[in-house]
């Protein structure tokens, strides 16, 4: 067993780190309490190839494999939640779906401008009443023609509002048990019939774009049927195993930063005449924060490695997104206690940690789910 990241990918874990603390940490303030997504960030992102880490130079992509990207996504994330909710999105959910399913021609239209950097990807899966049962999905679309017309919608979408194609899930048809027959489809951001607004007002990563989507009497083309027309289901499955790499991956970034911010004030901070940090039980509370921060870290590369080598990672993916994300959770509740009344305070950043990684208990889906998942995977 080898721990040791390559050359190649401890190169871009420093560029990567060196820009969000140049760029993005400087702003993670400002764009948590304004709720603004930083589209000139990721335009930038964009053209140092951020957005096209895991994917192959002929397509756009830097070539590099998932273990880089989660490496990324941990950086980024560990500066600004918001951002790196959005970069996971853009890569695991917008992009990555494409790459695994599209035909040929889909990819050279729309993963390489993605994987470029000259635009955002999204994902339109979850429903007002089809989340953790994604498939109740209701949204339609029905063939008449060469086109196929969707109606439905969509909600809490990630980047839809800023995306260039937005893939959509919906109920094509029924199977011969007469279960439905789940679809995607990709459809470009200027498609008539397509509305996208952001109304939501969010607890935590207010700065990472949700969308609600309705699509009325959505035309579109055969040819934007993303892979198999029955294999919707399974794709989507799939594409959140990935996610699930991205998420745990950002659950580490956010878990890390609440334990740096608690260390350096765990030393400064003087009570009874001596820093805090010389305390057993401030020490105890960073001893668990730290060896619960590595393994987190250590399940989330271990499943990516998995990936990277072809072998079934879904349980590893499902260990990763749970234990990352309530390692997160704990992290920044325990900053916060660290920190006393200032914890909660907004200046001091450490509530902030705790309202974005609320969300990775939920999105991608839930704990719950995630027990649910490693249980069948278990067999049981």
């Amino acid at each position: 067993m080898n721990f040791e990241l390559t050359k190649e990918q401890e190169m871009t874990r420093k560029m990567v780190r060196d820009f969000a603390d140049g760029v993005i940490r400087p702003r993670a303030v400002d764009i948590d309490q304004k709720a603004e997504f930083p589209e000139d960030i990721f335009k930038e992102m964009g053209q140092l190839g951020l957005l096209g880490i895991p994917f192959p130079e002929n397509y756009g992509g830097a070539g590099a494999d998932t273990l880089t990207y989660a490496l990324a996504v941990e950086e980024i994330g560990k500066a600004c939640g918001s951002t790196g909710l959005s970069y996971a999105a853009a890569v695991s959910l917008g992009a990555s779906p494409i790459y695994y399913f599209g035909t040929e021609e889909q990819k050279q239209r729309f993963l390489v401008p993605l994987a470029k950097g000259e635009g955002l990807g999204s994902f339109g899966l979850t429903e007002p009443n089809a989340g953790s049962d994604a498939g109740g999905t209701k949204t339609t679309a029905e063939l008449q023609g060469d086109h196929y017309v969707i109606n439905g919608e969509k909600c809490w979408i990630t980047n839809a509002e800023y995306a260039r194609s937005i893939t959509v899930t919906a109920v094509s048809g029924k199977r011969s048990d007469g279960k439905n027959i789940i679809s995607a489809f990709i459809i470009p951001k200027d498609t008539p019939g397509m509305k996208i607004t952001s109304p939501y007002e969010k607890m935590g990563v207010r700065g990472s774009n949700t969308s609600e989507i309705i699509l009325e009497d959505v035309h579109v083309p055969k040819e934007n049927v993303l892979g198999e027309l029955n294999g919707g289901f399974k794709q989507f499955l799939y594409t959140l195993d990935g996610g699930r790499i991205s998420i745990g991956a950002l659950a580490v970034g956010i878990a890390q930063a609440a334990l740096d911010k608690s260390l350096a004030y765990a030393k400064e901070r003087k009570q009874f005449g001596q820093p805090i940090s010389n305390f057993q039980a401030i020490q105890f509370k960073l001893a668990d924060m730290a060896m619960e921060v590595e393994l987190a870290r250590n399940m989330v590369l271990k499943a990516a490695w998995l990936k990277d080598h072809n072998k079934n990672f879904s349980k590893e993916a499902a260990y990763a997104k749970l234990f990352a994300s309530e390692t997160a959770f704990r992290a920044s509740n325990e900053a916060i206690q660290i920190h006393g009344g200032y914890g909660y305070m907004r200046e001091y950043e450490v509530e902030r940690y705790l309202r974005d990684a609320k969300l990775l208990e939920i999105g991608e889906g839930t704990s719950e789910i995630q027990r649910l998942v490693i249980a069948r995977q278990l067999g049981c």
